[in-house]
């Protein structure tokens, strides 16, 4: 393991990287539940999307792992999925067929674009106020989603937001998980977002044993009891390498469009998490830039290839892998657990896939805490060119639901400060790319 994954040369070890892998795994398992539902919703298989999203995780996972050494794992993204199932099926009435078609040539193009160092360029090229202000938008983002995952955050037509109803009984097992973690934080138990996550299932658990609980209103499971232990895994060869080329030339420029859609979005998505991740995790080197940078990009491009060969959406790099980070994980172990844990999912999924979202909601929170104190680094006195393009990236990740949309706001404000308060010389040639780039999707 030393001589693999240098874990002397990180300050971490062997126990802290495992447990730091489970961690990660507890807090992203969800998307083995989520995916197959969302894309089961655009006429495919459900059955063969929870294989395909669990083995296409796992080797996008295990290329981080010894490709770049990272503790960052991979899966189908949260977001693309929807823009799959709901906007390029449902809206635009496009077969899931031409929609995975489109998600495998955005892969190839990723692969190339990684091998001539353009996304590694892009990460680079990002002010480290702004690479900070990325940071915390994420940490924002990922509360919010633990918020909506307790109900504790639910819909409000009148005000888009509000707070949930707090006699509700998973409500107040999210809180007392919140708690229970924190004050687990507190005393520095190892893995404490990990027993924070148990714990609160546990709770869930004994709350039905005794008439309490039913249903968790964010998964609509009506059981966290399984039925059988272990299953074999559900064949993939209804979606399997269910390609329509033909398809997609038959509908000319509006395929590049969404072709294009999904090539942006997941970008900037990998972009924004590996910036957050690696800053979580001291990666980044004194110029705030990303050592094997290439690499871990490579483990993005080909996961989503795979991915769109098995039959699953977008693969990416997930924000979640800051839960591993704060639990001490530093190397690609943390990784490697975690996509070891994706292959096991394959047999136990009838266990794994009852965990209730009440219940790893408590340390998406927490984690969000965690990646907020970045905030302490970012100037906000000094140069509001500077300090008010990351404060936008911020607050815009969250409040749009998009990490992309969050760094275009950031990246655009910081440009034209630029330009208008005269300092043109920093302005790296990336940027004017990426603000084209910026440009063409708003007006597309």
């Amino acid at each position: 393991m030393e001589k693999l994954f240098k874990l002397r040369e990180n300050g971490t070890n062997v126990k802290t990287e495992i447990i730091a892998g489970i961690t990660t795994f507890m807090t992203m398992a969800y998307i083995l539940i989520v995916n197959p539902n969302i894309l089961g919703d655009a006429g495919m298989e459900r059955g063969a999307v929870f294989t395909a999203t669990a083995v296409s995780a796992a080797i996008a996972t295990i290329l981080m792992a010894f490709l770049a050494n990272y503790p960052v794992a991979l899966a189908s993204g949260m977001g693309l999925n929807a823009f799959f199932a709901y906007y390029v099926v449902g809206v635009l009435g496009y077969s899931w067929e031409i929609a995975l078609t489109a998600i495998f040539i955005e892969g190839i193009i990723f692969v190339i674009l990684t091998l001539f160092r353009f996304r590694e360029a892009i990460i680079n090229s990002i002010p480290a106020n702004l690479k900070y202000g990325i940071t915390v938008g994420i940490g924002l983002f990922i509360t919010f989603i633990g918020f909506q995952n307790a109900k504790i955050i639910v819909n409000n037509d009148a005000t888009l937001v509000g707070l949930g109803d707090l006699k509700s009984l998973t409500v107040i097992l999210s809180i007392i998980g919140i708690l229970v973690t924190t004050l687990m934080l507190h005393k520095k138990v190892k893995g404490a977002l990990l027993w924070g996550i148990l714990v609160t299932y546990v709770l869930g658990i004994i709350c039905q044993l005794t008439g309490l609980y039913v249903v968790d209103p964010a998964s609509g499971m009506f059981s966290l009891i399984p039925e059988k232990i272990i299953s074999l895994p559900p064949s993939v060869a209804p979606i399997f390498l269910k390609f329509d080329f033909k398809g997609a030339l038959a509908l000319g420029t509006n395929f590049f469009v969404v072709m294009f859609a999904f090539l942006f979005v997941d970008l900037f998505d990998t972009v924004g998490t590996l910036i957050g991740v690696a800053s979580k995790a001291n990666l980044l080197d004194k110029e705030g830039k990303l050592p094997k940078a290439k690499e871990a990009l490579m483990a993005d491009a080909i996961g989503t290839v795979a991915g769109a060969c098995l039959g699953t959406s977008t693969v990416t790099s997930y924000v979640e892998s800051a839960a591993g980070v704060a639990e001490g994980g530093r190397t690609g172990l943390t990784a490697l657990t975690t996509a070891a844990l994706l292959i096991v999912s394959l047999i136990f999924s009838p266990i794994l896939t009852i965990i209730p979202s009440f219940a790893t909601a408590p340390a998406l929170i927490i984690v969000g805490l965690f990646m907020v104190s970045a905030i302490s680094k970012i100037d906000f006195t000094e140069d509001f060119t500077e300090a008010l393009p990351a404060f936008l990236a911020m607050i815009v990740m969250p409040l749009s639901y998009s990490i992309a949309d969050g760094i275009m706001a950031g990246i655009i404000s910081w440009f034209v400060l630029k330009l208008i308060s005269g300092n043109i010389k920093k302005i790296h040639p990336v940027i004017y790319v990426l603000v084209a780039l910026f440009i063409l999707k708003i007006v597309a």
